[in-house]
């Protein structure tokens, strides 16, 4: 693809995305209005003027039901679907595990017991997906451009080594104010996702895929 592409414009930087998907959700659209986001018109609003965007990593993990939100696993169907309309988006899974935990209180009371028993769930495997696609395609020279979206300072070494060993430009988009700094240094450039180009990154309510139309969950 990268050929052909490169055609279209001989000053045009081909750039691909790599998205944390959970980091992303709990970081800027949790509580939010703006769960339906179309990834394709956020890149482009963080693209910088002399890039095209190639392909959009997406990496995340199929949910359980907890008692508490019996719909997620179906709410988050929905989006996948939704995201699946992208034509350039590719959807990488790695594993979602949940299990209960016994856990002690911070400031247990006087009398009564001094640990709680609470769900703890966890994502695996998305960072670890998308520092290996990072770096391979890095190798490969696969892009122009790569673009972090996550908060996750795991993705430091990824970060730097793609730019010192395989001279990768690297721009990292932060759902989260809050950067660290060793981040900050790794990567090009560095912006923070604003709540006006996530509303202005909306899915129409109702879309329509090989097997039929379908709606924004009711609840978002």
């Amino acid at each position: 693809m990268r050929g052909p592409e490169r055609g279209l414009s001989f000053f045009m930087r081909l750039v691909n995305a790599y998205i944390d998907g959970f980091n992303f959700y709990y970081r800027a659209v949790k509580n939010t209005p703006w769960k339906w986001l179309d990834f394709s018109k956020l890149c482009e609003l963080y693209l910088p003027a002399d890039c095209k965007l190639q392909t959009i990593n997406y990496f995340t993990a199929n949910v359980s039901a907890m008692p508490f939100d019996l719909d997620a696993p179906s709410r988050q169907q929905i989006f996948l679907r939704a995201l699946r309309t992208i034509p350039n988006l590719i959807i990488t899974y790695g594993k979602f595990q949940t299990h209960t935990a016994r856990m002690r209180l911070v400031n247990p009371p006087p009398s009564g017991p001094a640990t709680v028993e609470v769900y703890s769930t966890r994502e695996k495997g998305s960072d670890v997906n998308l520092a290996t696609t990072l770096l391979v395609d890095s190798f490969r020279k696969a892009c122009d451009v790569a673009l972090v979206i996550s908060s996750d300072s795991d993705l430091l070494l990824p970060v730097q080594t793609a730019r010192r060993d395989f001279k990768m430009q690297v721009g990292l988009i932060s759902p989260s104010k809050q950067i660290a700094r060793e981040m900050r240094l790794a990567a090009n450039f560095v912006k923070v996702v604003r709540q006006g180009a996530l509303s202005a990154s909306q899915f129409p309510i109702s879309l329509t895929d090989a097997t039929g139309p379908f709606t924004k969950p009711p609840s978002w």
